[in-house]
């Protein structure tokens, strides 16, 4: 529920500057990127969450300094990226930052998984982590805040205005259900199968303002809205709008908050190397003025359903016809889709070679039931999430 970067004296957190100054292959500008993860805290003998996020965040700050803080709950540690052009950069500080984080906590006799959601554990309620702004939430919204030890994976994408964003917004809200099914980790939630590949992303469409973002009629119908959502008690301030792609509050960037989080480090590069890539071709059929696609919103919202319900393998809803068809051929025109923006910022082999992998292992939901299935053992599904949350692969 926090944001990417520094802490500002407001409290909020903001991301090292964004730039828009260069340019790629093809012409258009080079579009930075960066992430935010959430981690869940695990005890090394039982498998369960374990409230000690205080203690790892502080830990963590020695290194990590304030790319590291606190969620929600106490389970859970937050991780940021700083802003990156090259994505193979972006990887390595995925990767130590993740490695930062799983030291710390082994220094206090615990570990880390990055799953969307707890395997094992006293998750309802979980322990709130104290601060006037977790408070006042658990005042405004009560019981929603007690299934919140969800984990997600947020990309940033810098963009010159506001105005941009919201155009970007509005060309990408029909993907959303793809990115669902490609980044579904959230099978298990408090020690049984929920039945879907992301389960996070059922609690997270409980709040007032989550989901698919609106088409976007203008700048001022979105400022129209937010005032409205703000008068009306329906979100604390701009923080608090959770749809699936916001435009950030604070910092020049377009947040992708749609995944849970991404069992591996090559996954969460996999994931901002694609939507940086679909933000520029985005960008690009704004630029020519190029038709955008409206997809009604409850069609869009069954779609989101089914893709969380399903994953990448199973069936997704095609927007084009209504019809269904695999999780995985939707990828596949998606990549086909953005192949000219990945070319243009150099990152084809490198994200091309990671949608293969992913393809052919399944993904981390099919993998958390994998592992599981060995021998029906949920304490082997948080182990094999432990043991990929800082693998080099």
């Amino acid at each position: 529920m926090t944001s990417t970067g520094r802490t500002s004296s407001g409290g909020q957190a903001v991301l090292p500057g964004h730039g828009w100054n260069r340019t790629v292959a093809g012409g258009q500008p080079s579009l930075t990127v960066g992430a935010e993860e959430e981690l869940l805290l695990i005890d090394p003998v039982s498998r369960a969450v374990s409230g000690q996020a205080e203690t790892v965040v502080a830990e963590a700050a020695g290194v990590l300094g304030d790319r590291v803080g606190p969620e929600l709950t106490r389970y859970q540690v937050e991780v940021r990226t700083e802003p990156h052009t090259s994505l193979a950069e972006f990887a390595e500080q995925v990767r130590s930052t993740r490695q930062a984080v799983v030291r710390a906590a082994a220094r206090h006799g615990l570990r880390v998984m990055s799953s969307g959601s707890p395997v094992l554990g006293q998750v309802f309620p979980p322990p709130l982590t104290a601060g006037p702004r977790y408070t006042l939430s658990a005042e405004m919204f009560g019981a929603l805040d007690d299934e919140q030890c969800a984990c997600a994976c947020h990309i940033h994408v810098g963009v010159p205005d506001l105005a941009t964003a919201l155009q970007i917004s509005n060309r990408l809200r029909p993907w959303i259900p793809a990115l669902i099914a490609l980044t579904g980790n959230s099978p298990f939630w408090a020690g049984r199968d929920t039945g879907y590949a992301s389960w996070r992303t059922t609690t997270w469409g409980r709040w007032p303002v989550a989901g698919p973002p609106p088409f976007f009629e203008s700048l001022s119908h979105f400022e129209d809205l937010v005032a409205g959502f703000i008068a009306t008690g329906s979100v604390m301030d701009r923080g608090g709008l959770y749809w699936d792609i916001r435009p950030s509050h604070h910092v020049p960037t377009l947040e992708f908050r749609v995944a849970d989080a991404m069992a591996t480090p090559g996954e969460t590069v996999l994931l901002a190397g694609l939507i940086r890539a679909m933000a520029a071709t985005a960008l690009q059929a704004t630029t020519a003025g190029d038709p955008v696609s409206q997809p009604g919103p409850e069609v869009l919202r069954a779609a989101c359903w089914r893709a969380a319900k399903d994953g990448l393998a199973g069936q997704g809803i095609d927007l084009t016809t209504g019809q269904l068809s695999p999780a995985v051929n939707q990828i596949d025109q998606l990549l086909s889709w953005v192949q000219p923006a990945l070319h243009d910022h150099g990152d084809t082999e490198l994200v091309n070679s990671l949608w293969a992998r992913l393809r052919s292992t399944g993904s981390g939901a099919d993998r958390q039931r994998t592992a599981y299935r060995r021998r029906y053992r949920l304490t082997d599904v948080v182990d094999h999430l432990i043991s990929t949350t800082d693998a080099s692969h």
